[in-house]
C-alpha cells in the first residue's frame, strides 16, 4: 500500500449532527476532530522565562503554514439521535440489544467496570488506521464468560451512546479505541469515571464523554443539549477543544491568535516535585519564546513544552499522515533531534499470528505500519530505533527501555504514544502517555496541552522480605481500595519512603511504569544518589553533572497531597493478580489452588530491565544446581528490554544459563503483552504467569493470564504450578 492509499483511507469520517437554535446542521468531521488529546513539554528550563531561542521562530514558521486554515467553533447544541447501548456486566442483555431491543435501564442493571481499551479494540485490531475500525468496537469485551460483540454489530444497531461503568478506558492508551466508537456511530461515552487518556482522545476526536448519566435522557427523548453540557467544569483549553470539536483545529486558531491563552495567576505556594517540574515547562507567550512560572496548582490548564516525544510504529503512520495532510508533505517536524521513533511493537508478530488472521491479510497490514514509519524518519531526520536485521528478530529497544536508558534526565518533560511512558518517571521527570492526535500537534509545536493534576503520595516505608520486589509493591498498591475504585484516576503519584529510596532504579522503574495500571497521569521518585549513579553509569556523565541535573528536585515541605497511601513494605508477601486485572491481587500463601502453569512469560518493558534479568537469573541458577529443569508442559520465554540488557545478560552467562534449564531467551520486543509474540496463550483453557504490567481480558492471548514478579515467573516455571520462590528452596517435584 503506498503513501497516498494510505492517506485516503483515513479521510472518510462519519459525520456528526450539531444544531445551532432549533436548526440541524450537519458538519462533516475533519482529520482535526481526529486529533488525539494531548500533554506537551519542553527542556526543563533552569530560569523562568528562558527558552531554547528557536521556540518562536519555529511557533511563527507554522502560523504562516496554517494561517489560512479555515477553523471555527462547533454550533452550541447538540442532537444526537440513535439509540443508546449499555455496556451491561449480562451478556444475554447486551446481545439483545444488538439484535434490536432497546432497553429500559436503571441503576439496578450492572454495568461493565473496568472496560479497557484492550477491550475496545483488542491489539490486532489496531493495524488498521481508517473508518474499518468502525467494524470492531467492543470486539473484546468480555461480559462474564462471553464475548457477545461480533464484528459490524454495533455499527448496524443505529447506536449513538455508549454507556459503561467504573473505570471506562482503562489500559493502553491506543487511539483507534475511541476513533472506532466514532466510526461505528458512537458519539457519546458515558461512564462513572473515564480514564485520563481515553477521555482526552475522545475530546480530541470530537466524541464526547461525561460522567452525567441524567444526558441519557436527554438523548433518548432527541433533545437539543446545549454544548456547555459536556464543557461545563472544563477549563478553558479542554472547553476550547470541544467547542472546536478537536484539538487540530484548536491548536489552529489558537497559532493563528483566535485562542489567547493567560498564564495561570497562581501565587508562590509549595509544590510536590511534579508541580515543579510543570511549572518550569509551562509556555507564558510562544510568539516570543517565554516558558516557566513560579508557581501553579491542581487545575491550572495551559500548555507545557516538551524536552522528548516519541512515538512508535502503533501510532507514528496515522500521525505522520495527519502531519502531512494537515501541515503540508514538504514541512519540517519542529525540533527533530528531539523525536525518537521506535520499531518495537510487532517485530515478532510473525510468530504470534494465528494463520487465519494472516489469510484475512492482517500481517500485511500490520507491515504498513513499520514502512511508513520508517519513511518518514528518514524524510524527517529523525532517530528511529529500529527493527533487527539480517534474519534476525526482534528490536534495538522498546521505547520505555531506551527513553529511561539513554535520554530521560531529572526534571524533563516527555511524552511518548504509549501510556507506560511514565516508566522514565524513575529518574525524577514528568513524563506521560498521550494519543495519536497530541503526539501529531506536538510535531508542530513541540508543546503539549495539560491541566496540573492533584498529586497522590505513595508512601513506602519498611524493608521488605527478599521475596518481595517493586512489582509486589505495585500490585499492593493496585488493590488498596483508592486505587481500586477509581480515585487515583489522572492524579499524579510521588512514590517515596525508605522502601522506595532503597529500590535501585530499575525497581523504581517498575513502579512508575505501573501509574498505567493506577490510572494516574505520571508516576515519579525524586532523583537521589542511586539516580545520580544511574546517569555516570549509562550517560558516562561525571558526578557533578548528574548531582547537577538533579539539584532542588524534591517535593517543598507543605506541599499539598490530595491522599496519602501508606505501605509497609515488612508486610507485603509476593502477590499474583488474579485474571481480568492487576487489581485483582492475592497473596500466593492465601491461593488455595493449586494452578497448573501452561506459559511462563519473563519479559515487557515492566520486567525486562537488568535487575530483573538478575532475579531469573537467582532462581534458576538455584534451580540447575538441584538439576532441575523448566517443567517438561511448560514454555518458559525470556525476553529483555533492549540491546544493552541483551549485552549485560551476555557478560553475566545468563544467556547460556537460561538455555540449559530449557527457558527460551528473546530478543528485544513488546511480544507477548501486546498479543504480539512468542509467549501469547491460543486457547482459553491455557494458563500463563506472566511478568509483564496487565492482564487484561485478551491481553496476552484468550487464556487465563495471572501477574507476578520476576522471582514467581521463574520458579512457576521450574515448578509448573504458580509458586512463591523462597531462596533455597527446590522447586521441581521428585518424580518430574
Amino acid at each position: 500500500m503506498d503513501e497516498a492509499a494510505i492517506g485516503a483511507r483515513l479521510t472518510a469520517i462519519p459525520e456528526l449532527s450539531f444544531t445551532r437554535g432549533l436548526w440541524n446542521v450537519p458538519v462533516r468531521a475533519t482529520l482535526g476532530m481526529l486529533c488525539s488529546v494531548s500533554r506537551r513539554r519542553i527542556t526543563a528550563p533552569k530560569e523562568i522565562g528562558l527558552l531554547a531561542p528557536r521556540q518562536g521562530v519555529i511557533f511563527r514558521r507554522m502560523l504562516t503554514a496554517l494561517r489560512s486554515r479555515r477553523v471555527e467553533k462547533l454550533p452550541d447544541q447538540v442532537v444526537l439521535r440513535g439509540r443508546i447501548l449499555f455496556l451491561a456486566e449480562d451478556a444475554g442483555l447486551v446481545r439483545r440489544q444488538l439484535e434490536g431491543q432497546d432497553i429500559d435501564w436503571s441503576p439496578s442493571t450492572k454495568l461493565r467496570d473496568n472496560i479497557s481499551t484492550d477491550e475496545i479494540t483488542p491489539a490486532y485490531i489496531c493495524y488498521y488506521y481508517d473508518e474499518t475500525l468502525g467494524d470492531f468496537p467492543y470486539l473484546g469485551l468480555k461480559c462474564g464468560e462471553e464475548f457477545p460483540i461480533t464484528r459490524g454489530s454495533v455499527k448496524r444497531g443505529g447506536f449513538v451512546a455508549s454507556v459503561s461503568g467504573k473505570r471506562r478506558g482503562k489500559g493502553s492508551s491506543r487511539e483507534q479505541s475511541p476513533y472506532a466508537e466514532m466510526c461505528a456511530g458512537i458519539k457519546l461515552v458515558v461512564a462513572e469515571n473515564i480514564e485520563r487518556i481515553y477521555r482526552e482522545n475522545c475530546q480530541n476526536l470530537g466524541v464526547l464523554a461525561t460522567t452525567d448519566f441524567s444526558i441519557i435522557d436527554r438523548v433518548r427523548r432527541g433533545e437539543a443539549i446545549p454544548l456547555s453540557a459536556f464543557t461545563a467544569g472544563e477549563g478553558e483549553i479542554t472547553r476550547g477543544i470541544i467547542e472546536y470539536g478537536g484539538l487540530f483545529t484548536f491548536n489552529v486558531a489558537r497559532l493563528q491568535g483566535k485562542v489567547v491563552l493567560s498564564p495561570p495567576g497562581t501565587p508562590p505556594r509549595p509544590m510536590t516535585l511534579g508541580e515543579k517540574i510543570i511549572a518550569r515547562h509551562w509556555v507564558v507567550d510562544p510568539s516570543k519564546g517565554r516558558i516557566g512560572v513560579p508557581a501553579v496548582k491542581p487545575g491550572d490548564e495551559g500548555f507545557v513544552v516538551t524536552d522528548v516525544r516519541f512515538s512508535h510504529e502503533y501510532v507514528t503512520p496515522m500521525a505522520a499522515i495527519f502531519f502531512e495532510q494537515l501541515v503540508g508533505p514538504d514541512e519540517k517536524v519542529h525540533d527533530p533531534g528531539s523525536i525518537l521513533m521506535f520499531r518495537d511493537h510487532l517485530t515478532f508478530l510473525g510468530e504470534a499470528m494465528t494463520p487465519e488472521r494472516v489469510k484475512e491479510g492482517l500481517l500485511d497490514v500490520a507491515l504498513e505500519l513499520e514502512k511508513k514509519q520508517r519513511a518518514f524518519a528518514e524524510k524527517q531526520g529523525i532517530r528511529l530505533y529500529g527493527e533487527l536485521r539480517l534474519g534476525h528478530h526482534g528490536s534495538e529497544a522498546i521505547c520505555h527501555s531506551k527513553i529511561l536508558e539513554g535520554h530521560a534526565e531529572p526534571g524533563m518533560v516527555i511524552i511518548g504514544s504509549d501510556s507506560h511512558t511514565p516508566h522514565a518517571g524513575a529518574v525524577g521527570c514528568v513524563a506521560f502517555g498521550v494519543g495519536t492526535t497530541a503526539i501529531f500537534n506536538s510535531w508542530i509545536t513541540k508543546d503539549v496541552r495539560l491541566t496540573v493534576p492533584e498529586t497522590v503520595k505513595v508512601v513506602v516505608h519498611g524493608r521488605k522480605p527478599d521475596n518481595v520486589t517493586a512489582k509486589d509493591f505495585m500490585l499492593e498498591i493496585l488493590r488498596h481500595p483508592y486505587v481500586k475504585s477509581g480515585r487515583a484516576i489522572g492524579k499524579l503519584v510521588e512514590y517515596c519512603g525508605d522502601a522506595v529510596e532503597s529500590l535501585s532504579v530499575d525497581e523504581r522503574a517498575t513502579m512508575t511504569n505501573m501509574t498505567a495500571e493506577v490510572g494516574g497521569f505520571t508516576g515519579y521518585v525524586a532523583p537521589d544518589e542511586k539516580t545520580v549513579a544511574y546517569l555516570m553509569e549509562y550517560r558516562g556523565m561525571t558526578r557533578d553533572a548528574a548531582e547537577r541535573l538533579s539539584q532542588g528536585l524534591s517535593s517543598d515541605a507543605g506541599a499539598e497531597y490530595c491522599q496519602v497511601i501508606e505501605i509497609d513494605a515488612g508486610a507485603i508477601r509476593p502477590l499474583i493478580a488474579l485474571p481480568g486485572d492487576p487489581g485483582n491481587g492475592r497473596y500466593i500463601a492465601e491461593t488455595a489452588e493449586r494452578v497448573r502453569v501452561d506459559i511462563a512469560y519473563a519479559g515487557s518493558c515492566t520486567a525486562g530491565k537488568k535487575e530483573d534479568m538478575d532475579m531469573y537469573a537467582r532462581v534458576l541458577e538455584e534451580a540447575a544446581e538441584r538439576g532441575e529443569r523448566v517443567a517438561p508442559w511448560v514454555r518458559f520465554y525470556i525476553q529483555c528490554g533492549s540491546q544493552d540488557v541483551k549485552r549485560y545478560c551476555e557478560a553475566r552467562g545468563y544467556l547460556e544459563l537460561f538455555r540449559n534449564v530449557g527457558a527460551t531467551f528473546l530478543e528485544p520486543s513488546c511480544g507477548a503483552c501486546i498479543n504480539a509474540g512468542p509467549g501469547v496463550s491460543t486457547t482459553g483453557a491455557e494458563v500463563t504467569i506472566s511478568a509483564i504490567n496487565r492482564n487484561f481480558p485478551g491481553r496476552s492471548g484468550p487464556g487465563q493470564l495471572y501477574l507476578a514478579n520476576p522471582y514467581t515467573v521463574a520458579a512457576s516455571a521450574i515448578a509448573g504450578y504458580i509458586t512463591e520462590w523462597q531462596p533455597g528452596m527446590a522447586l521441581a517435584e521428585p518424580s518430574a
